[in-house]
């Protein structure tokens, strides 16, 4: 090489391309782990305190069932007071959930699209920040004593900054601008193993620490939690998005960009393929938010009576399925396609919720949860099927319309089974549970139909240019 060569100085480094992503700079796991455990810390903790709460206001003081002796006096019998105070419960339950999900429907399909402009780092602030606001809101509330629903405030605020379903959202998008399309159903499943293991470490931790301390302090845990993913996407995270440009936030084309997704896709074929998948995904989404958003309160009722430690190592249970399902998925891709591991997820599902509507004892209700080890494979499949469904300039819409199906969900699942719940107890009191398996079978028929029509036709919409000879 000549003199001139050698004194020039060397080359930029290139951008780093799609698919080879540099996880010391490119890793969004570490703010799902955050903001999944500071949610973790706050559902059943919330739930309780407002059992013990409202208990107390409505003169049921000692046998709140969080933990007193004054459970064990029924010996099995329905306690009418007990009853009202289950069904008090869960309508707060209903209107806070039903406040935030409902704006964040809204917030979510917005700030979605519109990270595909700006860029994800962005998106991913806005709702952390809400979060901790929330957070800090309903320390508030409990420091001060002040009236219920005020929680109500704090998640209509957190709503409005597109709350943790826009996180999910922007993480899944950053996934997929991140990685190959051979591997990324393992990609997707990967995070959502982040979900699980958050949610596990915040359900042990804080059935422990109430029971130690009360609920402030694990509270201060997921504000400073939910703090710290704040800081990690403005500081810390490297934006995904290649060729950011200027967009109006407050402009109807972001929705037009989900609606024309499903409406004008390359291939004809997709369209049906899109809803089909997207109708799965919501039935199996919807399920799964509304047993979630019943648990404790299953738990914490007749015959079952459990205590504050108790209830965190059944929320860690059933968070540990996340875990289950990943290693499940991983071995049973050597073997089978991505669908039928997915209804070996469904399966598992369905047979867990059947066991968990019946369950009278502490040994049958963890039998419940250990059926559901595989419950969470179908998910991470879907995800991954409809990303492929569409080509790389579209997997951020893609990933908003899916953000809409699952603030959706949200809704759904918060007013029907937190209705339908306190509706039930006269009768049986799991049937919410039942009900939910019974849904699960219609995404059974649907995976396993397009299967099917995949086989027979042989066609693929986007071959992986690795595959060619």
């Amino acid at each position: 090489p000549s003199m001139a060569a050698m004194a020039a100085p060397p080359p930029a480094e290139p951008p780093v391309p799609r698919g080879r992503c540099r996880p010391s700079l490119l890793a969004v796991e570490p703010l799902l782990f955050l903001a999944t455990l500071s949610l973790g810390l706050q559902g059943p903790l919330a739930t309780q305190y407002l059992w013990d709460r409202l208990g107390a206001e409505h003169g049921y003081g000692g046998r709140n069932c969080s933990g007193s002796a004054g459970c064990e006096d029924d010996n099995g019998t329905a306690d009418p007071q007990r009853q009202e105070l289950e069904a008090l419960v869960s309508h707060w339950n209903l209107y806070i959930n039903l406040g935030g999900f409902f704006v964040s429907l809204f917030s979510v399909t917005l700030f979605g699209p519109w990270s595909d402009s700006v860029g994800r780092r962005l998106a991913l602030i806005l709702p952390a920040a809400g979060m901790a606001l929330q957070t800090a809101i309903y320390l508030l509330v409990m420091d001060r004593k002040l009236h219920v629903a005020f929680f109500l405030l704090g998640r209509i605020l957190s709503g409005l900054t597109g709350d943790y379903n826009l996180i999910l959202a922007c993480c899944f998008s950053y996934v997929a601008d991140t990685s190959e399309r051979r591997a990324r159903t393992f990609r997707v499943a990967i995070l959502e193993a982040c979900l699980g293991t958050a949610g596990m470490v915040a359900s042990i931790g804080g059935g422990q620490w109430r029971k130690a301390q009360g609920y402030t302090n694990p509270f201060w845990l997921a504000f400073a939690a939910s703090l710290a993913a704040t800081l990690y996407a403005a500081f810390f995270l490297r934006e995904s998005v290649k060729q950011k440009k200027a967009a109006k936030l407050f402009t109807l084309s972001h929705y037009k960009a989900v609606y024309r997704l499903y409406t004008a896709p390359e291939h004809p074929s997709s369209r049906w393929k899109l809803a089909l998948y997207s109708l799965a995904f919501f039935l199996i989404v919807t399920v799964h938010f509304g047993a979630k958003d019943l648990y404790v309160l299953y738990e914490l009722g007749s015959p079952l009576h459990w205590t504050s430690e108790l209830i965190g190592y059944g929320s860690a249970a059933s968070y540990l399925a996340y875990l289950s399902s990943l290693a499940g998925l991983r071995l049973l891709q050597l073997c089978l396609e991505d669908t039928w591991v997915a209804e070996i997820g469904l399966i598992s599902n369905i047979a867990g919720m059947v066991v968990i509507s019946l369950a009278t004892t502490t040994p049958l209700m963890f039998t419940g949860y250990g059926i559901l080890f595989l419950s969470m494979a179908a998910t991470p499949v879907i995800r991954s099927k409809l990303s492929k469904l569409v080509s790389e300039t579209e997997q951020g819409a893609l990933f908003a319309s899916i953000a809409c199906v699952e603030g959706l969900c949200s809704l759904v699942a918060t007013g029907v089974f937190n209705s339908l719940y306190p509706a039930t107890l006269h009768f049986m009191r799991g049937f919410p549970f039942l009900f939910g398996a019974i849904i699960l079978l219609i995404p059974a028929a649907i995976l396993g139909w397009i299967q099917i029509w995949d086989s027979k036709h042989d066609y693929s919409h986007f071959p992986d240019p690795s595959l060619s000879p």
